[in-house]
């Protein structure tokens, strides 16, 4: 029975509204899970082991809800274009390589490590159509202790010659890893990953989704990033009215767990679809400048009660920091706000903070939160050289270090209430 108290500054989000911070107070946690937040420690729980973080902030560890880990190599490269030439002049040649599994491994190994050192407690992300290097991920993303869903990307058509799959060997490859991952470890997880629709036949859509619904597996995907690519998909699909009409017409929207990345362009129907379906939206806000695809009109999502958290989109974006994302959504929430709308208010520091925390985290279950029954999941931040503190809050600290703070300030990482050492 594994028994844990944390000592020092807690920060958290319970609702999107205000941050809620204890001074100097005890996170308890039990078998992996938080039991409360103390004052002073009573009766049994004075027993538990104590790690003294006086003074530095404890906060929930950072959820990415969408990142592709073979585009890792391509950080920072190709940003002038938009999105379509991008994936041919840089995406597609580099996740080609992933057929060599020495390759892939040196990569992944470098991008979990980042991960980490960035406070990326979780972590939904996709990998190549290559089946043997996706499941290298996912047994390196189970060696790391950290948590993740993990996709073998699907592509049939309309892609590079070295990544288009036979249908039947994308579908066939795809059961293997759900039967062979579905139950090995408990944090990292298989997710059925069409990369989008211009690249997913009507055959291959269908049998995803066969194997979504036959399995319970959650789903990934693009859904309305680039004006090009809706209209690319209208010509594809005519017979369905939007977008997210295609994914939902193959189980493939909101029929299990399901995540869309971007959702810039969204029509109100496929708005209205994500909310009765309870499909996530995940955004990305420095892949949507990065490549000219516009500004998530997030407000729009929170005001329906969409669930919404944070990706990074590596490579799309440039920078792996969920706190450089938080920051990143409430500047593109402000630009929506004065040259879109007034009516979208724009985004506050503790929403952005809860998408990156308990907002994406709930896609997983009772994570990103220090309520009772969440799992431990934390961060230990020293924020000392940060400026000067003299007399500011916990609410101010936090604040400062979204903006200002990085991986450097982070001294301490756990998951489940174990400390996750730095991953090979």
């Amino acid at each position: 029975m594994s028994k844990i108290v944390l000592k020092g500054d807690i920060v958290f989000t319970s609702s999107k509204d205000r941050f809620e911070t204890y001074e100097d107070s005890y996170l308890v946690g039990k078998n992996g899970k938080i039991v409360g937040i103390f004052k002073e420690l009573e009766g049994e729980y004075k027993d538990y082991p104590l790690v003294d973080y006086t003074g530095k902030l404890i906060i929930p560890g950072f959820v990415d809800l969408h990142l592709h880990a073979p585009q890792y190599p391509n950080q920072g490269l190709g940003l002038d274009k938009e999105l379509l030439p991008w994936l041919n002049t840089y995406t597609f040649p580099e996740e080609a390589k992933y057929g060599d599994l020495e390759y892939a491994e040196k990569v992944y190994r470098r991008f979990i490590k980042d991960l980490w050192r960035h406070g990326t407690t979780s972590a939904v992300v996709f990998s190549s159509v290559h089946k043997e290097s996706t499941k290298l991920l996912m047994d390196l993303f189970i060696e790391s202790n950290l948590r993740a869903y993990v996709g073998k990307v699907n592509m049939d058509r309309n892609t590079s010659p070295e990544l288009t799959e036979s249908t039947e060997r994308s579908l066939l490859d795809t059961e293997e890893i759900i039967i062979e991952y579905r139950k090995k470890s408990p944090l990292v997880k298989p997710i059925i990953t069409p990369r989008f629709v211009p690249t997913c036949s009507s055959e291959l859509m269908e049998g995803l989704g066969r194997l979504a619904v036959k399995y319970g597996v959650p789903v990934q995907s693009h859904l309305s990033e680039n004006k090009n690519e809706v209209e690319w998909v209208r010509e594809l699909h005519p017979e369905c009215k939007n977008y997210a009409s295609v994914y939902n017409k193959y189980n493939l929207f909101g029929q299990t767990k399901t995540i869309m990345a971007h959702c810039i362009h969204n029509t109100d129907e496929e708005l209205d679809l994500m909310k009765n379906n309870r499909v996530f939206a995940a955004h990305c806000p420095h892949s949507n400048y990065n490549l000219s695809s516009g500004i998530m009109p997030i407000r729009k999502f929170v005001e329906r009660k969409i669930p919404i958290g944070l990706g990074s989109d590596i490579s799309g974006g440039h920078s792996i920091s969920m706190t450089s994302v938080m920051v990143a959504a409430i500047q593109a929430s402000k630009m929506y706000w004065l040259y879109n709308n007034k009516e979208y208010k724009p985004l506050t520091s503790s929403e952005a903070f809860f998408f990156g925390t308990k907002g994406g985290g709930s896609f997983f279950g009772k994570v990103g939160s220090f309520e009772a029954d969440y799992v431990l999941d934390a961060l230990v931040i020293d924020d000392s050289d940060l400026g000067y503190n003299n007399g500011l809050n916990l609410e101010e600290r936090i604040q400062r270090y979204i903006y200002n703070g990085d991986d450097r300030n982070i001294i301490d990482v756990y998951v489940e209430g174990r400390r996750v050492e730095e991953p090979k």
